[in-house]
């Protein structure tokens, strides 16, 4: 397997610090990525999405194999340990009470994607000129768009759009949304906070993942877009394309192959 990958996060315009975390590993059998958007304040977001990161990569270390069932129980207990360590931590120490994070993570290797998702952080899917979002946001508007009281358009701008309803770290006990599928030549991943997806719209996003541009070109273009829109959160990007698979061929770009990030 080949993939080629970049990541940035950038505090954005409006905040004074940056709570987003994310990380990026990659090798020739397996790529796992990882976005966490903090929240709590006096950095105590940025302390739990630093945990959330650190704990899930620990966790998923050794797992390479992503056939049968075995690594989609390893996703889920590994986001449940980061909840667990993170609520210890706000009921021990007074300055971190309230913090929290959201986590989305991606495994990519032997033909198969795995993700685990809790918040309304994203993970999307370009394939054949077609944009999907494979999460689900946990948050307010979302499950009022669930319930056919807003359209996903009101959800947008609604004045709680950015009020989750699930979050590693707030309770002692969290579920998370564990997914699956088989990964193709071709696809573009993005994983991203939602200082990304809440300015930039998902066809500005398709477009600039549809650029022909490296991953690195096309992380710069949504955080200076982002940025350009308002820049009112943190941003945070990765974005993963799948260069080739064991025995189907392979995609010619002149990117960063196998390229491994850390923040």
């Amino acid at each position: 397997m080949q993939l080629s990958v970049a990541a940035g996060t950038d505090v954005g315009r409006i905040r004074a610090g940056n709570e987003d975390s994310l990380y990026a590993d990659a090798d020739q059998e397996r790529g796992l990525f990882i976005v966490a958007d903090g929240m709590g304040g006096h950095a105590a977001g940025e302390v739990a999405s630093e945990m959330a990161v650190q704990i899930v990569a620990r966790d998923l270390t050794d797992v390479r194999d992503l056939t049968g069932n075995p690594p989609l129980s390893r996703m889920g207990d590994a986001l449940r340990a980061a909840n667990r360590a993170i609520y210890e931590r706000t009921i021990q120490e007074a300055d971190k009470q309230g913090m929290g994070t959201t986590a989305s993570c991606i495994m990519i290797g032997r033909g198969r994607w795995i993700i685990g998702h809790i918040g309304d952080s994203r993970v999307y899917l370009l394939r054949d000129g077609t944009l999907r979002q494979l999460t689900k946001d946990h948050s307010y508007v979302q499950e009022q768009v669930d319930a056919g009281f807003l359209t996903p358009e009101q959800a947008r701008y609604h004045p709680y759009s950015n009020v989750i309803t699930r979050c590693v770290g707030a309770n002692a006990a969290v579920e998370a949304d564990v997914l699956d599928g088989e990964i193709q030549v071709g696809d573009l991943y993005l994983v991203a906070s939602d200082g990304l997806t809440g300015m930039v719209e998902d066809p500005q996003l398709k477009k600039i993942l549809e650029s022909k541009q490296t991953p690195g070109r096309m992380v710069d273009a949504m955080i200076t877009e982002a940025n350009r829109r308002g820049g009112l959160d943190n941003i945070t990007a990765i974005v993963v394309q799948v260069l080739h698979v064991h025995g189907t061929g392979s995609l010619g770009t002149t990117g960063e192959q196998a390229a491994v990030a850390h923040a």
